[in-house]
């Protein structure tokens, strides 16, 4: 399987592409998709459509891990972070991927075995879990690492449910 994972944001979106193997999960691309907060909105997140875009039609993932978004106090924020959410979903769909979402705290634990993990120590697990020289930079780009784990370690929990529910209706 692999998996792309999703840190969605305006001015720093995070992505980290992992495919599991038999020998274990491999990073097969780890970044940040910048805009620049002097660019008008709309063309910012044409921009990021576009950057969206053009890495799933590069990577081809089978699932993208987005993160789910949770209630902010700075409603700008939010707000950006819900349109670059958004735009992740909808370019994954239509790029053939299966979207799935997690939230911070799923992903924490998944990763690092707290869901209250600092950032700090989702990048270090993030660099141990994928083999490393050093830990993922920024946060952003360590966070979607974590989500593509996050989905990998959940998958076949996930297709179990799916087998167990699909007996079930008929």
């Amino acid at each position: 399987m692999f998996v792309l994972g999703i840190d969605p944001g305006l001015s720093r979106c995070g992505y980290g592409a992992v495919r599991a193997l038999a020998t274990g999960n491999r990073a097969e691309a780890i970044g940040v998709i910048r805009t620049s907060p002097s660019t008008d909105l709309p063309l910012r997140l044409a921009e990021l459509q576009a950057e969206l875009r053009s890495l799933l039609a590069e990577l081809r993932p089978d699932v993208v891990a987005v993160e789910r978004i949770f209630f902010q106090n700075n409603v700008r924020t939010a707000m950006s972070v819900g349109q670059a959410s958004g735009l992740a979903m909808a370019e994954a769909v239509a790029a053939g991927a299966s979207v799935v979402q997690y939230s911070p705290n799923e992903v924490k634990l998944a990763v690092a075995g707290d869901g209250a993990a600092d950032k700090a120590q989702v990048q270090a697990m993030v660099q141990r879990l994928l083999g490393l020289a050093s830990p993922p930079r920024p946060a952003d780009a360590a966070d979607a690492a974590a989500l593509a784990l996050c989905h990998l370690a959940h998958a076949p929990a996930r297709a179990a449910l799916a087998r167990a529910l699909a007996r079930t209706a008929r």
